[in-house]
C-alpha cells in the first residue's frame, strides 16, 4: 500500500470532507526548501499560502534550523509551573520589549492561536469577576473567524464553522465589521448595541486590518479606533486577535501599530515560530495581570494551563523568527516586495468574472464574481497543483499569502500560471 492509500485510510484531514479525496489529489510532501514544497515525485510547488499561514522564512531555513539544533542538545521541554528555562525569558522580555510603548507586559504561553484565544476569553470574564463585576457576554465583529475550539468558535461568525455546534456556544453580540471608508451606520449599530448591553459585555474581540478566514476582508484602521472609543466607555476590555496578521504580515510587525487604540489583550500565535513548531502566546496589560495578583486563599489566579506550555524548542524558533526580524530589514524587504506583488496581480483585472482585487501588506485576494461552476475555488485549487502551485481558496476568493522570502520571478509564475487558468474559460 502507498503512502496516499495508507493516508486515506488512517488520517481524518482537517477542514475537509473527506469524501473530496475520491477525485481531489492528495499532496504528499516529501521534503520542501524555501518557498517550495516537493512531491515524492520530486515536483515542485510553490506554497502561496505558507501552509495556512505560519511560514515567514521559508522551509528548512538554515538559521532557524540551527537554533533549534543546538536547543535540541541542551533541553527540549520543562513544565512552566513551577519552572522555566531561558528560551521563554529571553522570548518573553523580546515581546514585550517590542510591545511596551502600547503596555503589553505579561506573557502567558500556549500551543495554538485557539487556545490563545480561549485563554483571552477566559481572562477577561474572570478579570471582572475578580473585581466583583458580573460580565457574562462577548462582543464580536461580523465575518469574524477565532478558531474552533468552543469559545474561539463562539466568538466567530463564518456560518461554515459554527452552524452544527450553536447549541454549544456562549453568549456572543455580533456588531457588523466596517465595509469601507464611510462606516457611520456600522458605528450608529453599535452605539446603539451597547447603550442595551454594554455593562453586560467583558471584552470585545476582533481581527485587526484582515478577517483572514472572513473571505479575506480588510478594513479600515479608522472604525477600529472608532469602535474600541465607543467600548471604552463601558469599560469593556479589548481583545486584539493577531494570530494570523502578526509578524510582519500587514507590514508592520504587529497590526496594532496601524490604529490609535490599542488592546488590552493580544493574541498571537503561526508565524511566531517560523512555521516550525506550535506555539501561542497571549500578552496581557499590569492592569490585567494584577487583577489576579494576591494570596492564595482568596482564589484569584488564572488557573489554566497546556502541558506543552512555553516549550523550548519551539521558543528557539521563536528567538531565531525575532533574530530575523532584527538583523534583515525584514518589514522594509516586504514593503517593497508587497508593491511588486501588487503590480503583478492587478494584471488579472483584464478578467471580467474576477473582482474586489485587495491588499494589506504581503496579504493580496480577489474574488471569483461571475462563474457556472458551483466550486470555482476548488477548480482553481486544482489546476494550481498541475502547475505546480499550492493555493488553498476560501470558497471564491483567492488569496495569496507567501512565505516572505518569496523572489519577485516567483511571483511573477505564479500570476501567469493564474492567467493560464483564467484563460482556459472553464469557470
Amino acid at each position: 500500500m502507498n503512502l496516499k492509500e495508507l493516508d486515506l485510510k488512517h488520517i481524518w484531514h482537517p477542514c475537509t470532507q473527506m469524501k473530496d479525496h475520491e477525485f481531489l489529489p492528495l499532496l504528499t510532501v516529501k521534503n520542501a526548501k524555501g518557498v517550495y514544497l516537493y512531491d515524492y515525485n520530486n515536483k515542485a510547488y510553490i506554497d502561496c499560502i505558507s501552509s495556512w499561514w505560519v511560514n515567514l522564512f521559508g522551509h528548512c531555513n538554515e538559521y532557524i534550523n540551527s537554533k533549534i539544533t543546538e536547543q535540541l542538545s541542551k533541553l527540549e521541554h520543562v513544565l512552566l509551573a513551577g519552572c522555566s528555562h531561558e528560551g521563554v525569558i529571553r522570548l518573553s522580555a523580546r515581546l514585550c520589549k517590542i510591545l511596551e510603548k502600547h503596555k503589553l507586559n505579561k506573557c502567558f504561553y500556549a500551543d495554538n492561536g485557539s487556545s490563545s484565544i480561549e485563554i483571552a476569553l477566559k481572562m477577561a470574564f474572570h478579570y471582572f469577576a475578580n473585581k466583583n463585576e458580573k460580565r457574562k457576554k462577548f462582543l464580536a465583529l461580523s465575518n469574524s473567524y477565532h478558531g474552533e475550539t468552543v469559545a474561539a468558535l463562539s466568538v466567530g461568525d463564518v456560518k461554515l464553522y459554527k452552524k452544527h455546534y450553536e447549541d454549544l456556544l456562549l453568549d456572543v453580540l455580533l456588531t457588523p465589521v466596517a465595509q469601507g471608508e464611510d462606516f457611520s451606520k456600522e458605528l450608529e449599530f453599535l452605539e446603539k448595541l451597547l447603550e442595551k448591553e454594554g455593562e453586560n459585555i467583558c471584552a470585545f474581540i476582533l481581527e485587526p486590518l484582515i478577517q483572514c478566514a472572513g473571505n479575506m476582508h480588510m478594513y479600515s484602521a479608522n472604525f477600529i479606533d472608532e469602535a474600541i472609543k465607543l467600548c471604552r466607555k463601558y469599560g469593556i476590555l479589548i481583545i486584539f486577535d493577531e494570530v494570523a496578521v502578526g509578524f510582519g504580515r500587514t507590514n508592520t510587525m504587529f497590526a496594532l501599530e496601524q490604529s490609535k487604540a490599542k488592546p488590552d489583550l493580544l493574541c498571537l500565535s503561526k508565524g511566531i515560530t517560523g512555521g516550525y513548531l506550535p506555539l501561542s502566546v497571549l500578552i496581557c496589560t499590569d492592569e490585567i495581570y494584577n487583577a489576579f495578583y494576591d494570596d492564595y486563599e482568596k482564589n484569584k489566579a488564572f488557573l489554566h494551563s497546556h502541558s506543552y506550555t512555553g516549550n523550548a524548542l519551539a521558543c528557539a524558533a521563536a528567538n531565531a523568527v525575532l533574530d530575523i526580524f532584527e538583523n534583515d530589514n525584514v518589514l522594509e524587504n516586504n514593503k517593497i516586495l508587497s508593491k511588486f506583488i501588487k503590480n503583478e496581480f492587478e494584471s488579472l483585472k483584464e478578467f471580467d468574472f474576477l473582482g474586489n482585487f485587495r491588499q494589506c501588506g504581503m496579504v493580496y485576494a480577489f474574488d471569483i464574481i461571475k462563474n457556472k461552476r458551483q466550486r470555482a475555488g476548488l477548480f482553481v485549487y486544482e489546476k494550481a497543483l498541475e502547475k505546480g502551485l499550492l493555493l488553498r481558496p476560501l470558497a471564491n476568493t483567492i488569496y495569496f499569502m507567501p512565505p516572505f522570502v518569496i523572489k519577485n520571478d516567483e511571483v511573477s509564475y505564479v500570476v501567469s500560471s493564474l492567467r493560464e487558468i483564467f484563460s482556459t474559460n472553464q469557470l
